[in-house]
């Protein structure tokens, strides 16, 4: 199988002499080194096709919706009964559209007034921060927020400006020095799995006269009462202006989602590109999300396994030695450093079937890169303990403990020792 899967890996790409001089130099200098030197010749993040004894921790389905017999059947009774629904951009649904029903109870189990859906999480970042900021209006974005957000700044033309992660006074300083604005922070960071210290965030935001965007991708269906969301957890969401959501995560869908007051309704349908210029959902897909929200709603046992399996797998890979300090929820970030070592780690735990993600630049800074595991719920004990095994068989061959991260760990802690 392996000898089959090399023969037809694809070869080192070559510049296509129809292609303009400019994009062929581009290619060039940004990526060839990448492909030849750093990765050996094959796309970084593709690697084996996964066994069936495989431990799949690659994907976002949180509470493991995928193939609920209540969402399916609401999806396949759309797909057999509607036969006279119109595909066109969502500004034309006309109120009372099951689209607009799905708005309001998303809207309303989050706590908002109002939303909106999208095609995705990165248009609804987009879409809703198109229009709240513009070139007068600075948008003060965590590190490590989603690439979304930051192209949503980018298309407000606004002026973006980096805190740094987590650090609320950095935040406070950048502030004063720049004037009010609107704030931007993922409720649970996707690359690392860290909370955002929201009550600290929110504190800035009221002391400085500025607006906050709260990402609850990550957070959405797995935290708060009913899965409401960080925001809602902490009690916090009657201080939070806008929260955004992709609902490819807990939801196991293809939609994205915004909240905004009521009074911005029109004036939202009117202005958010993302809205105006892309189709809405087809009617299987909002059956399915609407049926997908009853579910998660009453996953109360779904929830408590999640966050059993991430506290008991974070647990163990800190005894093991591998530095995961930088997170507490179920997104774990083993962050081995260059390209060439996020590739060796990766293989190594597909060689003993764990299955994780490659994220590196652009998604992680340079130099950064790791592979992601994303934790369920419906991970059984055998597949835990599989994981497990197979982390303390690779520890001794990759020491992770001599990683950057670790070593950078180790040398704060001894400053503050100081």
């Amino acid at each position: 199988m392996e000898a089959a899967i090399q023969s037809v890996a694809p070869a080192a790409p070559s510049a296509d002499s129809r292609l303009p001089s400019a994009l062929r130099q581009r290619i060039a200098r940004e990526f060839d080194a990448r492909w030849k030197e750093q990765w050996g010749g094959r796309f970084v993040l593709h690697g084996r096709p996964a066994g069936a004894a495989a431990v799949r921790l690659d994907g976002n389905d949180y509470l493991s919706m995928t193939g609920h017999p209540d969402i399916v059947q609401a999806q396949i009774a759309a797909l057999r009964c509607d036969t006279e629904s119109v595909v066109q951009s969502g500004v034309f649904l006309l109120e009372g559209h099951p689209a607009h029903a799905l708005e309001r109870s998303l809207a309303q189990w989050v706590g908002m007034e109002d939303g909106f859906l999208c095609q995705s999480g990165y248009a609804a970042n987009l879409g809703l921060l198109q229009i709240i900021a513009d070139p007068q209006t600075p948008v003060y974005l965590d590190s490590l927020a989603h690439m979304s957000l930051w192209e949503g700044a980018r298309a407000a033309r606004a002026p973006a400006h980096a805190f740094r992660h987590n650090d609320p006074e950095h935040l406070r300083r950048l502030v004063q020095s720049q004037g009010p604005g609107v704030i931007v922070v993922d409720s649970v960071y996707s690359t690392t799995g860290a909370l955002c210290p929201l009550a600290q965030i929110l504190e800035v935001v009221e002391a400085t006269g500025s607006a906050i965007v709260v990402d609850e991708s990550h957070s959405l269906g797995t935290h708060g009462p009913a899965g409401a969301g960080l925001c809602a957890q902490l009690g916090l969401t009657d201080r939070v202006h806008f929260i955004t959501a992709s609902l490819a995560k807990a939801f196991a869908g293809r939609a994205g989602f915004f909240t905004a007051p009521a009074s911005m309704r029109y004036y939202t349908l009117i202005s958010s590109f993302p809205n105006i210029f892309s189709s809405s959902l087809l009617p299987h897909e909002v059956a399915g999300l609407a049926a997908t929200l009853e579910v998660i709603r009453r996953s109360d046992d779904a929830r408590q396994r999640l966050h059993a399996n991430t506290a008991r797998l974070r647990r163990s890979l800190s005894e093991t030695g591998f530095p995961i300090h930088q997170g507490t929820e179920q997104i774990i970030a083993l962050e081995a450093g260059t390209e060439e070592a996020a590739i060796v780690l990766r293989d190594a735990l597909e060689e003993r079937d764990v299955v994780g993600s490659i994220f590196c630049a652009p998604a992680t800074s340079k130099n950064r890169a790791m592979v992601r595991l994303t934790l369920n719920a419906s991970l059984t004990e055998a597949e835990m303990a599989h994981v497990e095994k197979a982390a303390r068989e690779i520890a001794p061959l990759l020491k992770p403990w001599d990683w950057p991260i670790a070593r950078r760990h180790r040398a704060a802690a001894c400053r503050q020792a100081a």
